[in-house]
């Protein structure tokens, strides 16, 4: 297995953080950068639409910057998040902009479409995709995607359900190109684990909501510390696709997590939730490896936490 240049040995770790709707914002990106890991953002959470300029210029520019500064450590290359549904009115707009600013990787998610990919290629970008299954994960290769994010069970925001093991198998069984695993990584040790099991680098969300740099309530930082794998529930109730969800927030928004109805997975759109209280912003998503999320704390502590366990991780196993 082989990683593309922007991402072999340009990380402290083997670690792309997880674009973050609503959440992910310039602040956090940066930070997670300079800690050693790829930082990303969804183009979406730019808003109006003339904002994703500005903070394309912020990033780039502070990260060149940065890398001035420290010739020795220099920053995480940066992702953003490209939604390929027929929802997202704005991927035309955001996509130049992703060309104009040259973003190194772009991930792209809810549809494998091969004139994103070559808009990316141009420049010498790379395009990373989401996947929940192994049919998705061979129609994204051959519309032209340079890699696979394999969101498997447990994982925070629209998860799939199969097992880590069973997904990165199968998709193993023919794919030798750069595979990252999505799914309740809340460790060092698990970040290994995903490696061990094919994978090139985890894919890591839930952890960096609770960190000081994340957009998100402070009551939504304190609910993930709070919060346990019991506490995520699985609906396609507020988007019209499956997600993972904390039970707290939608009994806080007056409804019953148990007893959620099922949506017309062709009404999704990422501007209108299902019901008056809008998922994201009122109902929260998370993944169910929360429980190793004890404080909320800067992202550098969190990464220092990860490169420790990771480390120790390797030395139990005398890798």
């Amino acid at each position: 297995m082989s990683l593309p240049a922007i991402l072999n040995g340009t990380t402290r770790l083997p670690v792309v953080a997880a674009p973050l709707f609503i959440i992910s914002h310039p602040a956090l990106t940066l930070a997670q950068c300079k800690a050693g890991v790829v930082g990303s953002f969804p183009a979406l959470n730019a808003r109006p639409e003339a904002q994703l300029d500005e903070w394309l210029a912020e990033i780039t520019q502070e990260l060149a910057a940065h890398n001035t500064r420290n010739p020795g450590r220099p920053a995480a290359p940066f992702a953003v998040n490209q939604i390929v549904h027929k929802s997202n009115k704005r991927l035309e707009h955001d996509l130049m902009l992703c060309v104009k600013y040259k973003v190194p990787i772009v991930i792209s998610s809810l549809g494998a479409v091969p004139e994103v990919n070559a808009a990316i290629h141009s420049y010498g970008g790379i395009v990373l995709h989401d996947v929940i299954n192994n049919r998705h994960a061979d129609s994204a290769i051959r519309k032209g995607a340079d890699g696979l994010i394999a969101v498997a069970t447990g994982a925070g925001g629209h998860a799939g359900t199969l097992s880590p093991f069973a997904l990165i198998q199968e998709i193993r069984t023919w794919f030798d190109g750069p595979l990252l695993l999505s799914g309740a990584i809340s460790t060092g040790g698990a970040v290994l684990a995903a490696q061990a099991m094919g994978a090139d680098m985890a894919y890591i969300g839930s952890p960096f909501i609770a960190t000081t740099e994340a957009r998100a309530s402070d009551a939504y930082k304190q609910m993930i510390v709070d919060s346990a794998a019991a506490d995520i529930v699985y609906s396609n109730y507020f988007t019209g696709i499956h997600g993972n969800y904390l039970k707290p927030s939608i009994t806080a928004a007056g409804m019953d997590p148990d007893h959620l109805p099922e949506a017309d997975p062709s009404k999704m759109d990422f501007e209108t939730a299902t019901t008056g209280a809008k998922a994201w912003k009122d109902i929260w998503g998370c993944g169910q490896g929360i429980g190793a999320v004890t404080e909320i704390a800067p992202v550098a502590n969190l990464v220092d936490r990860l490169a420790r366990e990771y480390a120790e991780a390797r030395q139990k196993l005398a890798l």
